[in-house]
């Protein structure tokens, strides 16, 4: 649609500067962004137009790591360690979803609330199973969101039920779940998700590196998440002398014409964090969960000192919560631990920066998404927070850092997704 928003204007202009702009428009057309504009220009008149008020305009928000079979039991063994609520929480919810009926009645409860949310983009691990996997997609479609849908492949250290047979099932299994999907779906594609060294054997990434080659396709792991994790990838590839090897030896590891997202990385740096900034890596920061599952404190000060492509994930049901919102305002405080606790030299982010991993840092894996430069495509969500009460008026700033911090008392009035409106209150 060829439209005007009117209402509050506001995006990263940097890492850490936003541009804002009040009462101004910004225009749409053919799904991409025009621009901001103080005056409506005389050849854009005749566009649709809706006047938001004092309602703020945003860039949609990017969640880049999110596990939709894990929604149902958000909330439950967060007071374990990673490898164990694997073992005890993950692993046997995701059995579940071998049942068609199960997965389509979970997969539903996950994509109404992905519909109603602030996100706009997601990459989403599914399980193993292929039709769930393909529901799952049909339902993520129907939301309206662009997202990157991975079916999980394992080989071995999980229960039998959720393991690939061996590592030429997993590839035909994979060319059946790509085919099934390459064509049916819009806004929804597959992603090839090797779901962490310990479960991956190296036939099985070797051949998961030839569907990536055969579909030209991105990828989507967990890296350095956890010590306990590192420790044992370390015991599993003794020829690799850092965790990230083990998925660069096998080309899954960004690098020309393989798109990458790491989740976590919270043990990363040195070499492993050269090796990411040289890859082209981004690096799915997810705070929430570090803290849920005692994993640590990611140093997101020193990923974006170097440069390093870095967003936000809610890593759902490691973290509890689906919203990115929350996500940029526990990174904001993790940061500050680390700061505390760890390194004194690294300065706590910022809110700005913050919002930035939501926004543009996270979006750009997609493209040109997450600002409303000219070109970008049009992804934008409108926020009522007349909900949040005060007693003094706030800059435009202010309310975004309230928002932030609020995200639960304000209103998505409507979202817009490649210039088409996909939510409306």
């Amino acid at each position: 649609m060829n439209m005007i928003l009117k209402g509050n204007i506001c995006y990263s202009k940097s890492p850490t500067e936003l541009e804002i702009f009040q009462n101004a428009f910004l225009i749409c057309e053919d799904k991409t962004c025009v621009g901001v504009f103080r005056q409506i220009p005389h050849k854009y008149l005749p566009f649709f137009f809706i006047d938001y008020g004092d309602a703020l305009i945003i860039p949609g928000l990017c969640d880049l790591h999110i596990h939709a079979p894990q929604y149902a039991f958000r909330g439950l063994g967060m007071d374990m360690e990673l490898l164990g609520w694997l073992n005890s929480y993950a692993f046997p919810e995701e059995s579940k979803y071998s049942e068609i009926d199960y997965a389509n009645k979970a997969y539903t409860l996950f994509s109404n609330s992905m519909r109603s949310s602030a996100t706009t983009r997601a990459c989403i691990f599914a399980t193993l199973h292929t039709p769930a996997t393909i529901k799952l997609m049909e339902k993520m479609e129907l939301t309206g969101i662009v997202s990157k849908v991975g079916k999980v492949f394992m080989d071995r250290n999980c229960p039998d039920i959720l393991r690939q047979v061996d590592a030429e099932a997993a590839y035909t299994s994979g060319k059946t779940w790509i085919e099934s999907a390459k064509l049916k779906f819009k806004n929804t594609t597959p992603i090839i998700t090797p779901r962490f060294i310990p479960t991956c054997s190296n036939d099985l990434m070797r051949k998961l590196k030839a569907l990536q080659l055969e579909y030209s396709l991105p990828v989507q792991s967990h890296l350095s998440e956890n010590k306990n994790e590192v420790k044992w990838v370390k015991e599993l590839c003794p020829e690799c002398e850092i965790y990230a090897q083990a998925y660069d030896q096998y080309g899954l590891f960004g690098g020309n014409g393989v798109p990458t997202i790491m989740a976590h990385c919270v043990w990363s740096e040195g070499r492993e964090a050269e090796l990411i900034k040289k890859n082209g890596i981004y690096v799915a920061h997810c705070p929430q969960s570090n803290t849920n599952l005692s994993s640590g404190i990611a140093p997101i000060r020193k990923f974006l000192r170097n440069g390093i492509k870095t967003g936000l994930g809610s890593d759902v049901a490691g973290g509890c919560h689906i919203s990115i919102f929350r996500a940029m305002s526990d990174a904001v405080q993790a940061s500050k631990l680390y700061h505390c606790l760890i390194d004194q030299n690294d300065e706590p982010i910022t809110i700005n920066e913050a919002f930035y991993l939501g926004t543009a840092g996270g979006g750009s894996f997609f493209g040109n998404v997450g600002k409303f430069d000219k070109g970008y495509e049009f992804d934008a969500i409108i926020v009522d927070d007349s909900n949040i009460p005060t007693t003094n008026p706030l800059t435009i700033e202010e309310r975004i850092a309230r928002i932030v911090y609020f995200s639960d008392e304000t209103v998505i009035r409507a979202k817009y997704v490649r210039g088409k409106q996909v939510h409306l209150d």
